[in-house]
């Protein structure tokens, strides 16, 4: 199967361009990455803090069902501008993986359909190059589907 989630990863950059179509007006993409309740239900996380403003932060994680913490992330909002911009950074904590900045754009496409560009910078191109080698595709496809699915049943 296809995916629908684009990876555009050129040899020898410290950087990546995520871009996803989505069958989803813009706002509610938008809010897809701004809402708590809609961010836990497709991410499978808990947000623990998500401070939608410039010089904000944002702190999820992820137990397993025994309680265990299994994963936990966090990070600074620089820029957020509604319905069109967010710059972030995230940082996985106890993981070999430095700190990576993020540049998420929303555009509208049509009334219906919209469009997320996530322009990823990593601290080298063998950063990014070990990401990639982790499941890393497959599973922001994963995500951008399920996300497409909480928020169809919310249009």
């Amino acid at each position: 199967m296809e995916r629908k989630t684009k990876i555009n990863a050129e040899d020898g950059r410290h950087d990546l361009v995520i871009t996803r179509e989505f069958d989803l007006p813009l706002e509610l993409l938008f809010k897809a990455y701004i809402e708590p309740e809609i961010v836990e239900q497709w991410m499978g996380t808990k947000v623990l803090k998500l401070e939608n403003k410039k010089h904000g932060g944002w702190q999820f994680e992820t137990s397993d069902s025994s309680g265990n913490v299994v994963f936990r992330a966090n990070g600074v909002i620089h820029d957020f501008v509604l319905n069109e911009i967010i710059v972030r950074t995230f940082e996985m904590e106890n993981s070999p993986f430095p700190v990576q900045l993020e540049f998420l754009e929303f555009k509208k496409l049509t009334e219906d359909t919209s469009e997320l560009n996530m322009h990823i910078v990593y601290k080298s191109a063998d950063v990014r190059d070990q990401m990639l080698k982790l499941p890393f595709a497959q599973g922001i496809n994963m995500a951008h589907n399920r996300l497409e699915e909480v928020l169809i049943k919310l249009k």
